[in-house]
């Protein structure tokens, strides 16, 4: 063998690899002859990725004349932006029509007054009078009338003790309860103290006013710090006149500040006219003053007095505490006071069951009757509510538009508010109400908002959109109508 044939064999020897460096994927190599054990891995190469400019490269761009114009631009449009906003802020409050002031609005404005002169015949007592405030609450009344509840014997003036309920009605205890529930619900409470209730003369004789007065004034300075809200007494006319009346005001009145809920002094009135009762709100200091001039023949005297309508109380048959179905005797027509009751200037006041028409006479069955009741309940509930939360209705300003012997429509507003117009016919024959305002113009139509139809077939659909250029009106209708403020 020659020395080239051993360069040959140990180059074999040396390229033939021991069984432990053979591969574990079988006979064959492994691909890309890959080492035993070794894996290969691809290392991606380095890659470009861009970082922004350096604070100093920034900078040098940011001092360009370009970029320097660009950003002043931008600063002057900013601040020429936000100064025309302001300045069309400041328009637009200087350009809108300011609102109007609201008057002061005491308890005794904002809801209906109900009256309950007899206890035993609207809740078999005064304990029953708490049980039924539920229902007062659900009707938005907002006080109670108790009363005349003291003892006295007619025209005797030496038995009369204000301080002490009659047994028959209920006793101080049970009105405490009364006062204490009432209160929780919202609603205020009322006494009345008038002197001599049963008797022709309200105060008795001149000769006995000294007496009496200072008996009312004892007596309601106790009634109040039980918890009462106010006192009532009838013909005030006649009291006013008497020496010590000023004491009765001071009583009621006395040491009202803006922290404490006032407490009302109310006056009835009657038979007198429109031009009397505008001068006893002026002169005798009551709070509210209730008269009769709500009626078929004095119904216009409204004219006269809706300037003072914060101090007035309005109500058919409330001065002599009989139920407006002794006046209205047709559910028609006790729709159409309630109607015009709560939309007219002044506060509403009710005796009890005038709500559902009580003692009102329906040639019908039981059952028709209820389901009469249930639905003048419904209604007054509808109409409390509506005067309640729309300001035209509670405080708004008062406008004639027409008026005939037994028919009657005016217009309430409110500065921007919505308003109404009230029309309504009592009389026993239709009426055409032809409705304008001078020197102002009312809208073409107004939307029906209620309507108290006589008969089954609706003249007025609630909703529906009429003319007002002419109205005419059945026998006993009555109708409320609603258009938005045109400014």
């Amino acid at each position: 063998m020659n020395k080239d044939t051993e360069i040959d064999m140990k180059e074999v020897e040396l390229n033939e690899l021991d069984p432990e460096k053979q591969p574990m994927t079988g006979d064959g190599q492994a691909a890309g002859g890959e080492k035993n054990g070794s894996v290969k891995l691809k290392v991606p190469e380095d890659e470009v990725t861009f970082t922004g400019l350096s604070k100093e490269e920034l900078m040098k761009v940011a001092g360009t004349p370009g970029w320097v114009r660009t950003r002043w631009v931008l600063l002057v449009l900013f601040w020429l932006g936000w100064v025309g906003m302001l300045a069309g802020a400041i328009v637009i409050i200087v350009q809108a029509p300011r609102c109007k002031p609201i008057p002061e609005m005491n308890w005794w404005n904002e809801g209906p007054l109900y009256q309950i002169s007899d206890l035993i015949a609207f809740s078999d007592g005064m304990e029953g009078v708490g049980a039924k405030l539920d229902d007062m609450n659900q009707l938005k009344v907002k006080g109670l009338v108790l009363g005349p509840l003291h003892t006295v014997q007619t025209d005797k003036p030496e038995t009369l003790d204000l301080n002490v309920i009659n047994p028959t009605q209920g006793n101080e205890k049970e009105l405490v309860t009364v006062l204490e529930k009432a209160h929780k619900k919202g609603i205020s409470v009322v006494l009345d103290l008038t002197p001599n209730y049963p008797g022709a003369a309200s105060w008795f004789t001149p000769a006995d006013s000294g007496d009496v007065m200072d008996k009312l004034n004892a007596a309601a300075e106790r009634w109040l710090r039980l918890g009462v809200d106010g006192i009532k007494v009838s013909d005030i006319g006649v009291a006013s006149s008497y020496q010590d009346w000023s004491k009765l005001q001071a009583v009621v009145q006395g040491n009202r500040t803006e922290d404490t809920k006032k407490r009302v002094l109310m006056g009835v009135v009657e038979g007198l006219s429109a031009e009397m009762v505008s001068q006893l709100v002026n002169t005798t200091g009551v709070d509210l003053v209730l008269s009769d001039l709500l009626s078929v023949e004095r119904i216009k005297d409204m004219d006269t007095l809706h300037s003072q309508q914060r101090s007035l109380g309005w109500g058919l048959g409330a001065t002599k505490l009989v139920q407006l179905s002794q006046v209205a005797k047709t559910p028609s027509l006790i729709r159409l006071y309630h109607l015009l009751l709560f939309t007219m200037p002044g506060t509403p006041v009710f005796t009890y069951g005038d709500e559902i028409g009580l003692h009102v006479r329906i040639e019908r069955t039981r059952s028709a009757e209820r389901k009469e009741q249930a639905a003048l309940r419904k209604w007054f509930r509808s109409l409390s509510e509506l005067r309640g939360k729309e300001r035209s209705l509670l405080h708004g300003d008062y406008y004639p538009l027409y008026s005939s012997a037994s028919s009657l429509s005016f217009l309430r507003l409110w500065d921007q508010s919505e308003r109404f117009i009230t029309a309504v016919n009592w009389g026993e024959q239709p009426e055409t109400l032809k409705i304008s305002l001078a020197p102002t113009e009312l809208p073409e139509t107004a939307k029906v908002k209620f309507s108290a139809e006589t008969n089954s077939t609706a003249d007025f659909p609630v909703d529906s959109t009429i003319s007002l250029d002419k109205i005419t009106l059945q026998p006993g209708q009555a109708i409320l109508l609603q258009f938005p403020y045109m400014g």
